[in-house]
């Protein structure tokens, strides 16, 4: 039999794994490729939480099945991390799910949410799971503007009046993952508005609330008057507390979401590892001096990247919030696309990058660089950038002969 199952027609080839493979091709080769590409944190998670982890561990009792939602003392911290933060109360029994990571989180509530053929409106480009967890689970996606301001607004509004069926949900996420913009209060409150008029509920990832670097601090859709009507936030651990691997997010808000979002992962998981929820606790409710040495190490990284690149040639926009720069395609290579250059920027200048491709069609004219190497390798890469940069005749050049020579 060699049919392909129906879900997996709907995902088209995972764009990174191309680039993925010609890096360890290079690697394997013992060349030194400076990796820009995956956002995984590279620093140590703090030591304390660290601490509480194997302390927790050792109590025999943390070895049986958690709990799917999340053990009381973990939600309980999130409630209140939110009320710090956010001066937003929500009920933790109710209004919070612990999840593994918000991707899984994502993923599960649109299956929970989602018929076949249900329309979702979703930022274009965007986080991949933002799309391809509705379209998992047979829903189809509708999409809008990634840039928050009046333009995505008016695409919302039009396709609700356009869509059949009506949507039943719209994707945000600020600060946006790859582009890195950030959404405020009033924005948010426009899109409450229309949504509750409408009845679409509104999914909210806010992983990257605490990565932040010039003005406010990134806002809560919660916030806003009324949103608990519609909307749900996934935040997560990985980058707040550089705890990527522990994976540990979180669903908090609309109780009839959350409870579904609770129900669909009561028949898929126990939950996370007791002693790593109960870490995760203690990072919520203990000294967050940590957070802001994190803010500070990737606000050094940003400054000497884009400082470099833009002496270099390379004009790229300073991401206010997140751990990524969404680097416009030089314009000689524009015509490429973004694979091509994320292929051409590795071989000739020892970088990778994640093509802007990856994270939709309209993503093709950037790159997305990750902040994920220190100041040193950074400074190595934008050295290595300018050099590729003052010959890019010769390589274009080269790359357009190779084309047709494949050709």
């Amino acid at each position: 039999m060699d049919q392909e199952f129906h879900r997996i027609k709907r995902l088209p080839p995972y764009v990174f794994a191309e680039v993925n493979a010609m890096k360890a091709k290079a690697r394997a080769a013992g060349e030194d490729i400076i990796d820009f590409g995956m956002g995984n944190p590279d620093q140590p998670t703090p030591k304390h939480i660290v601490d509480k982890l194997k302390t927790a561990a050792d109590d025999p009792k943390a070895h049986r099945y958690s709990m799917s939602k999340g053990i009381p003392g973990l939600r309980k911290a999130l409630a209140t991390y939110y009320a710090r933060r956010f001066h937003v109360e929500l009920d933790p029994e109710s209004e919070v799910v612990v999840t593994l990571g918000s991707k899984e989180g994502l993923a599960n509530l649109a299956s929970a949410i989602t018929s076949p053929g249900d329309v979702v409106l979703v930022p274009n480009p965007s986080y991949p799971i933002h799309p391809f967890g509705f379209i998992i689970a047979g829903g189809t996606c509708r999409y809008i503007p990634a840039t928050p301001g009046p333009e995505l607004l008016k695409a919302i509004e039009r396709g609700v009046h356009h869509s059949v069926p009506k949507p039943v949900a719209i994707v945000l996420n600020y600060p946006s993952n790859p582009t890195a913009c950030v959404a405020d209060l009033d924005f948010y409150a426009q899109a409450v508005d229309f949504c509750r008029f409408h009845g679409i509920f509104i999914l909210s990832d806010l992983a990257y609330s605490e990565i932040y670097f010039d003005g406010n601090p990134p806002p809560s859709i919660l916030e806003v008057p009324g949103a608990r009507e519609v909307a749900v936030e996934f935040t997560s651990m990985s980058k707040t507390y550089n705890m990527p691997g522990w994976r540990i997010g979180f669903a908090a808000g609309n109780k009839r979401l959350i409870s579904a979002l609770t129900r669909i992962k009561s028949y898929l998981d126990y939950g996370a590892f007791t002693p790593i929820q109960v870490a995760a606790a203690a990072a919520l409710n203990g000294p967050q001096d940590c957070v802001e040495e994190i803010r500070q190490m990737y606000k050094q990284r940003r400054d000497v990247l884009i400082e470099g690149l833009q002496q270099a040639g390379w004009d790229i926009p300073s991401p206010p919030a997140t751990m990524f720069a969404w680097a416009p395609i030089p314009p000689a290579f524009a015509h490429l696309g973004s694979l091509e250059f994320s292929k051409i920027l590795m071989r000739e200048a020892k970088v990778a990058v994640a093509p802007g491709i990856g994270f939709g069609e309209h993503g093709d004219g950037h790159v997305r660089i990750g902040l994920v190497e220190n100041v040193h390798r950074t400074r190595q890469a934008v050295r290595n950038i300018k050099t590729f940069l003052s010959s890019y005749d010769k390589v274009l050049e080269a790359s357009e002969q190779k084309r047709a020579n494949a050709g």
